[in-house]
């Protein structure tokens, strides 16, 4: 089989499936499986595949097919332009949560010691340290999860240290942060996923009735701090910020910025 061979098949099968980006996705997996750039693939279809490598490339199609995100079967994803190592024990870090980085950002002067609470991969504690050039310490209930956030940290040589808690129970050195990031799971218990995220630890994603249970608790344990941070900044829906902003508010936090899913709140 040749490499226009494999795309055509791989697109109508991922295609049959229900997968509405078939053909990007049978490239990007062409791509990861025989390391050579999609250009020069689609520039050369006449390129053959070894049966071992047809092998493997049918195997991930089929994965795909049963709606496997894409970055699990890759084993890595994007970020921030970074590249993050994923897997089955965390979420893929989603596009829209890059706005929490774009808020924190905008925080001046630029803190220096940031806590970021039900971390997963580590995506946004390790990028808010790199990018700020500042330690950041990771919190996660999961141990599985902190395993990958360690793995990504020490891989692109971020400046973090990770402690399990449950959410800010656990806290190391609280009095010390200046901000406190936090993409907590906030998707109602009823509320219908689609068939990738059903493949996502569902411990990561749901919340309650309402999907705010978490950010309930989260909000009265901050409240409870002898010295507060700075900054609180977190990701829900946005139908859900108007109880957030309740909740914040309720802890000694008003809200100075929102950015699509991310709010800003700042200690009053």
């Amino acid at each position: 089989m040749n490499v226009g061979q494999f795309l055509q098949t791989a697109t109508k099968k991922l295609t049959d499936s229900g997968i509405q980006t078939a053909r990007l996705d049978a490239l990007v997996l062409l791509e990861d499986t025989l390391n050579v750039d999609r250009s020069l693939l689609i520039a050369h279809p006449e390129t053959e595949i070894s049966t071992p490598t047809e092998v493997k490339l049918n195997n991930k199609i089929v994965q795909r097919s049963q709606h496997l995100p894409l970055a699990y079967i890759r084993g890595k994803t994007e970020f921030y332009g970074r590249q993050f190592t994923v897997n089955d024990y965390v979420l893929v870090p989603r596009p829209e949560t890059e706005a929490i980085i774009d808020l924190l950002l905008k925080i001046k002067p630029w803190p220096k010691k940031i806590a970021d609470i039900g971390t997963g991969s580590g995506c946004i504690g390790i990028t808010a340290a790199l990018e700020l050039n500042a330690s950041c310490d990771l919190y996660d209930i999961s141990q599985k999860a902190l395993d990958v956030a360690k793995k990504n940290a020490d891989k692109l040589n971020a400046s973090v240290r990770t402690f399990r808690s449950d959410l800010l129970s656990d806290l190391s050195d609280r009095n010390e942060y200046e901000v406190i990031l936090a993409n907590l799971p906030y998707v109602p218990d009823d509320y219908k996923i689609n068939q990738a995220a059903g493949h996502e630890p569902q411990l990561a994603l749901f919340a309650g009735a309402d999907g705010m249970d978490l950010y309930r608790k989260f909000w009265e344990q901050i409240s409870r701090f002898s010295t507060k941070p700075r900054h609180v900044i977190t990701e829900s829906f946005p139908d859900q910020h108007p109880l957030n902003t309740d909740l914040a508010d309720k802890a000694g936090f008003i809200i100075v910025d929102t950015l699509d899913f991310a709010q800003n709140f700042k200690l009053k």
